[in-house]
């Protein structure tokens, strides 16, 4: 026997992700909730905030974390999700509950999330014209993935280890690994 997929629209997703106490993102009609966050997972993103606000604050550029959602226009269907940080140098890029031309998208990686994020949400992000830089951070170890566009519209990937910096070139800044897991590991 099959049942029926119960699809919803964009403006019935919005309308209900305004009041849910459970995040959802929403892909192609479908809604999946989002899990909690651990202590690692929490003290990294609020570190790169730390990072990343200071040294944006009087451009154009507006730091985010998890609670706003990206939009991406796919082939056939909207989808948005909550990255963990994204930041947005467009001053049009201004609607209330979403964003639509991030420069730098930023996920920090959990056991749930990881194959989504380094396959389904890394292709999909990628579509996304003003995107220059997707970052996959791990909390389990010292490690970050960046995938940068380069000047012809080509992807490619750099892992970083706890001796490297991390170059953010979308928003002109470099700091070292210990700053991005202060308080999470020793080093």
């Amino acid at each position: 026997m099959r049942s029926p997929l119960n699809l919803i629209t964009v403006e019935e997703y919005l309308k209900s992700e305004q009041d849910a106490e459970v995040r959802h993102e929403y892909v192609a009609g479908q809604i999946f909730a989002m899990a909690g966050a651990s202590e690692a997972h929490n003290l990294i993103v609020t570190n790169l905030v730390a990072i990343l606000r200071p040294h944006l604050r009087g451009s154009s550029c507006r730091t985010f974390v998890s609670d706003m959602k990206v939009k991406v226009k796919a082939q056939q269907a909207d989808i948005f999700y909550y990255p963990d940080l994204l930041v947005t140098c467009d001053p049009n890029d201004n609607k209330k509950y979403f964003k639509t031309n991030p420069n730098l998208i930023v996920e920090v990686l959990s056991n749930s999330t990881e194959t989504t994020d380094k396959r389904e949400k890394r292709i999909n992000y990628q579509t996304i014209d003003s995107l220059q830089e997707y970052v996959l951070v791990s909390q389990d170890e010292i490690k970050v993935e960046i995938y940068r566009k380069d000047n012809k519209g080509n992807w490619t990937v750099q892992t970083l280890d706890k001796d490297d910096d991390l170059a953010l070139y979308s928003v002109g800044l470099t700091f070292i690994m210990a700053d991005i897991y202060e308080d999470v590991f020793s080093l």
